[in-house]
């Protein structure tokens, strides 16, 4: 049986994003490019990332930064919130997203980002994104009964609270 793509599509990873993270297909939206580069965290592709970000803002990412994120992280789940444009005939397209992980000391957290893609000579780049900072409350617990909130239906104690 084939491995599910971790960027939740419910395709196997040889059907969904492999191909375009190998090079062997090209990804056809904004929110393809955005998938791939979200399985390409979770199988430590550092390489990728910056492959397929655009040659202009290259310079603003390290690989070995990139790289050592994507390893102490345990990537979870990716959850598209909103596109707009990034289609097969735009130039260009934001896709806003949520990407759930648990950090080197197993703490639980989102990176919500939107993500502004650019396409060139039929190719979807990654430009940049706006971090969007979590809503904080110091003096909130949550109940190892309750559901999870990272959205996975899960009880915390079986998801994020292991």
């Amino acid at each position: 049986m084939n491995k599910l793509c971790p960027c939740g599509s419910n395709l196997s990873l040889e059907n969904c994003c492999i191909g375009i993270i190998e090079a062997t297909k090209v990804a056809q939206t904004a929110q393809a490019l955005m998938r791939s580069r979200y399985s390409a965290y979770t199988l430590l592709n550092a390489q990728y990332l910056i492959d397929s970000t655009h040659y202009s803002t290259r310079s603003n990412f390290s690989k070995s930064e990139t790289e050592a994120w994507a390893k102490e992280s345990s990537w979870q789940k990716l959850e598209i919130i909103s596109t707009h444009k990034g289609l097969e005939n735009d130039e260009v397209g934001e896709v806003e997203f949520k990407a759930f992980y648990k950090d080197s000391k197993g703490t639980p957290n989102i990176h919500h980002e939107k993500s502004v893609f650019k396409k060139e000579e039929g190719r979807w780049f990654y430009m940049n994104g706006k971090v969007i900072p979590a809503k904080t409350n110091d003096n909130i617990s949550i109940d190892r009964n309750a559901p999870c909130p990272c959205g996975s239906g899960k009880k915390y104690k079986k998801c994020c609270g292991l």
